[in-house]
């Protein structure tokens, strides 16, 4: 009972749509107009800057740090059950009922599930994943899914079976968020090029 608590609180607070809320009542637009058309906090940013962005991206962390940081540390909900409480934020992220079940892609609560499972470590892992494959190519859509599957692969290495399968899940969540820019070919940084040419 506990497990199924915690799971609909974090579902419900991650379907929270902050990023379209503030869009609303800063700029009064519907952020869906710019960029990928996502009520996320990356087209906060697009919308109306730093300004809007860095609200939006702390909230949309924060319901997923809060709800899965209280519910790891201060109730008995561990084991498997900790696997659907954890990802709860980012499913409501992702298929938010307040927006017809179609939300964000979930990154910032991706970062906000982690740090409430690990800490600093899970979110300062898979941010400098994600940033060095950023630096490698330039599809900002093959760094997410790239940082993720190496994420999963350090998570591998450290034999928690429960870690693991929640990264799994968080990973198909993403992927499926992300599914359109999967479609262009990752190409390298023209620095890397230049660098294998001179190794020639």
């Amino acid at each position: 009972m506990t497990t199924f608590l915690w799971a609909a609180i974090g579902f419900l607070i991650g379907a929270l749509p902050f990023s379209y809320w503030l869009g609303r009542l800063v700029l009064n637009t519907d952020i869906r107009r710019y960029g990928d058309g996502n009520p996320g906090a990356i087209n906060a940013w697009r919308a109306g800057g730093w300004r809007l962005g860095v609200p939006a991206s702390l909230l949309d962390y924060l319901k997923g740090a809060i709800p899965v940081g209280l519910a790891n540390s201060m109730t008995t909900v561990s084991g498997w059950g900790l696997v659907g409480v954890a990802v709860a934020p980012v499913l409501g992220h992702s298929f938010s009922p307040f927006l017809g079940f179609r939300g964000g892609k979930a990154m910032a609560a991706t970062f906000g599930i982690w740090t409430g499972l690990t800490l600093w470590e899970g979110p300062t892992i898979l941010g400098t994943l994600i940033a060095i494959f950023f630096c490698l190519q330039r599809s900002d859509t093959w760094a997410v899914i790239l940082g993720m599957l190496a994420f999963f692969v350090y998570l591998a290495l450290q034999l928690d079976n429960i870690t693991l399968m929640i990264c799994g899940a968080n990973m198909l969540i993403i992927t499926w968020k992300h599914r359109h820019g999967l479609r262009q070919i990752p190409r390298l940084r023209p620095w890397i090029l230049n660098l294998s040419k001179g190794l020639r």
